[in-house]
């Protein structure tokens, strides 16, 4: 029987049902277990190469539980309904408790990153530790920002009154936040959300200024939250011993910090790509110029049935036509309860895809019949392919990096995308391109200014001590206007959308946005040349984590250590501007 709801049976019977603490219990036994047999005050299990790979084979035992299932199936359960408060509590203490197992694996790490540099070169060429060469590699190169066990443990638990406590209580501010429009109190999100919906450039305005006046409410609070968890990450980064702000989560990302400033020089070089798109766009919508509120703005949407029924249908037919096997995956998840179709009260908002080694995967949609919902359910399955797929590498390789997670997500929505261009009338392909574009300018050069303003923020706060909200807000103009262009107009309060962007407090992650985007796109591109280049990038979906990114592209013949790559991946959207400018004569 096919079914549009999670089946959370997947995981447990409910909320009360017994092995989930069962579960708990095991897994900190486990910890523990391992904690005993290897943390001794000497740490000589790194000494003995046969009781050093029984660790890492103990240990990579333990990574297949890492996520442990009561807490994935407790996330699910919220996330389906956020006002179980049962659910919530259960979450509190769930993490509270794996967190303190987890601290149990901490000297582990540690222990690792001091093996003396002679013997790490030994373990690395030493054939019967080919299985860890990659984990244990990364850890050695980490071992200079790792910190002593008690440390480690100290910086786990500061996180939540440093951190997450300051996140979660703006959340709750912004959360509170209502907008009137039109005889209507609409959340402070739904507005945001409805602003590129509106036809005209002087609605999309004025609803832009009224969440403005409701942003500003809280931005002094917003100022000391980011001045807080700012402040944080430099005490973090500096005991860490890392020399940019960003450091540490192009690091966490496993990417080589020089491809990564490569990518970010060589997108904001190419802004005039980006305020090229803009320019049409203004011709489109036929304005002399543009509010920042426009940026995003349709000019239509595209006509047709895009029911989750016909949605379905399309999107196997597609996969079909591509191959195989990635249809009968989506089936499979179908007909098992693993995607959640659609929106409900009391449901979270948007949508993701989530799994882990020993766990099913499961999406997450809010599907509401446009092809937006079409393109982003081809997303979401793009990841889905990834991490089921990636499930060969076994358990400590098979999460794949951030910075590619983007890549796989984004190469099936273009697959789906450009096999519906193709049946379309010209009006209306002239709208499915733009709104395309729109998006892929959105994904890389938005990210990127998203980087540059990163930065500034950072920078600002580490020389001077503090960094005011005026100050966020001018530099939030000051950043979006450089991929945007001369024909926007910006109003000095569209600065204060610093106030609700969550992106700037995940610290520097916005880049793995346009890198993995860049990489579909030449991904893409010579899939249409060459049909044969299938296989490449079966083997690209199914490597995890099992390298950096710059070397699992490079076994598929991929070089992004060069700034030609990322001009060949922005060529591709120029092309696009290019074909939207020819339908437009």
């Amino acid at each position: 029987m096919k079914s549009n709801s999670w089946n959370l049976k997947l995981f447990y019977k409910s909320i009360k049902d017994p092995q989930i603490e069962k579960d708990i219990i095991y897994f900190e036994k486990i910890c523990q277990e391992f904690s005993d047999k290897y943390s001794k005050k000497d740490k000589s299990f790194t000494e003995d190469n046969n009781i050093l790979l029984q660790s890492l084979k103990d240990y990579e035992d333990i990574e297949s539980k890492r996520l442990a299932k009561p807490l994935m199936y407790i996330y699910y359960t919220i996330h389906l309904d956020s006002s179980d408060n049962k659910a919530q509590s259960l979450l509190n203490l769930f993490t509270s408790r794996i967190t303190k197992a987890e601290n149990n694996l901490l000297f582990f790490r540690v222990a690792l990153g001091k093996i003396s540099n002679e013997r790490q070169n030994a373990l690395l060429k030493d054939v019967n530790f080919k299985h860890f060469r990659f984990f244990l590699d990364s850890i050695f190169k980490d071992a200079k920002h790792i910190l002593s066990e008690s440390e480690e443990k100290i910086m786990s638990l500061k996180r939540l009154p440093a951190v997450d406590m300051w996140n979660n209580s703006h959340d709750k501010m912004l959360s509170s936040l209502v907008i009137d429009w039109k005889n209507k109190k609409l959340p402070i999100d739904e507005a945001g959300s409805l602003i590129h919906s509106l036809k005209t450039s002087k609605d999309r305005l004025k609803l832009s200024r009224k969440i403005s006046v409701e942003l500003k409410k809280i931005a002094a609070f917003s100022e000391a939250e980011m001045n807080a968890v700012l402040t944080n990450k430099k005490i973090d980064d500096e005991l860490r011993g890392f020399s940019t702000a960003y450091e540490n989560t192009v690091s966490d990302f496993q990417n080589d910090p020089k491809v990564v400033e490569l990518l970010v020089d060589v997108v904001t070089k190419n802004f005039s790509v980006s305020k090229r798109f803009y320019n049409v766009k203004a011709k489109i919508l036929k304005l002399n110029k543009l509010y920042y509120c426009d940026r995003e703005a349709k000019f239509a949407e595209l006509k047709g049935d895009f029911s989750f029924e016909k949605s379905k249908k399309m999107l196997i037919e597609t996969l079909n036509g591509f191959d195989g096997e990635f249809s009968k995956i989506l089936e499979t998840f179908i007909k098992n309860g693993q995607i959640d179709v659609y929106p409900k009260k009391g449901k979270l908002g948007g949508a993701y895809c989530w799994g882990s080694f020993q766990n099913p995967t499961f999406v997450l949609l809010n599907h509401n019949n446009s092809y937006r919902s079409y393109s982003t359910f081809a997303h979401e399955m793009g990841h889905a392919f990834h991490t089921e797929f990636s499930k060969v590498q076994g358990p400590i390789y098979s999460n794949y990096s951030t910075s590619l997670a983007e890549t796989a997500s984004t190469f099936f929505e273009q697959v789906a995308f450009e096999n519906l261009l193709e049946g379309l009338p010209k009006n209306q392909k002239i709208i499915a391109l733009h709104n395309k574009i729109n998006e892929d300018i959105s994904t890389i050069f938005r990210q990127i200014a998203c980087f540059n303003y990163e930065k500034e923020i950072h920078q600002t706060l580490r020389k001077n001590g503090f960094i005011s909200k005026e100050e966020m807000a001018d530099l939030h103009n000051k950043h979006m206007g450089a991929y945007l262009g001369p024909i926007f107009e910006f109003e000095h309060d569209d600065g204060y959308f610093f106030v609700k962007w969550g992106h700037i407090r995940r610290f520097f992650y916005v880049y793995s946005y346009a890198y993995g985007l860049l990489v579909s796109k030449v991904l893409f591109k010579k899939y249409k040349e060459d049909k044969n280049f299938l296989p490449s990038i079966k083997k690209f979906l199914s490597s995890g984590g099992k390298d950096t990114p710059e070397n699992i592209l490079k076994e598929i013949g991929i070089d992004v250590g060069h700034g030609s790559f990322f001009r060949a991946g922005i060529k591709e959207i120029a092309n696009d501007i290019s074909r939207l400018e020819k339908m437009l004569l």
